[in-house]
């Protein structure tokens, strides 16, 4: 296994993988499935605006293989106050879970926005995800909020736990309005 940034042939895989978790978990707050044409656009989206786009692949570096897994993390809300702070999604194959594929592609991700100047990394994962929250745990993101009922899927109410990790020690933003020159 290998990871690499996606290309446009990845995203017939990604597609598939993401409406797997749109139409059998709690993992994706949404209740359509997408095509890979939707994938691409994502994708380019995504990498215009200087954000990575990853995909584990099942095959050794430099030989093609499937896609198993992709990662990717862009802003956190908005406005130019949250310019430092970034939320992450990680999404494996079903097939290919409990593989430590995930830990790897989040790995990834945080050594990605370490280089990228990124001061907090977010993830909101859905309460009973346990294996996610503890998989964040292990990696150094600490809860920092629960906010029940704010997502509905299969008919019942959803709770987000909002977990952060700070990716460098600064102790004062180094850009931006009001930064010393």
């Amino acid at each position: 296994m290998h990871l690499r940034h996606a290309r446009p042939e990845d995203a017939a895989a990604i597609a598939a993988i993401y409406n797997h978790a749109v139409e059998n978990s709690t993992a994706i707050w949404n209740d359509a499935t997408v095509d890979a044409d939707n994938r691409v656009a994502w994708m380019a989206d995504r990498q215009r605006a200087g954000f990575p786009v990853r995909v584990a692949v099942d095959a050794p570096e430099g030989e093609d293989g499937e896609v198993v897994g992709y990662a990717t993390y862009g802003p956190w809300r908005a406005f130019d106050g949250y310019r430092h702070t970034v939320e992450h999604s990680v999404y494996v194959r079903e097939d290919q879970r409990g593989r430590g594929l995930g830990r790897c592609l989040l790995e990834d991700l945080v050594e990605s926005a370490r280089d990228a100047g990124v001061h907090v990394m977010v993830a909101g994962v859905e309460a009973g995800n346990a294996g996610s929250i503890r998989l964040h745990e292990h990696l150094g993101f600490i809860e920092t909020g629960r906010l029940p009922q704010v997502g509905c899927k299969f008919g019942r109410w959803l709770d987000l736990v909002l977990l952060q990790k700070t990716l460098d020690s600064r102790p004062v933003p180094d850009d931006g309005p009001g930064a010393s020159a």
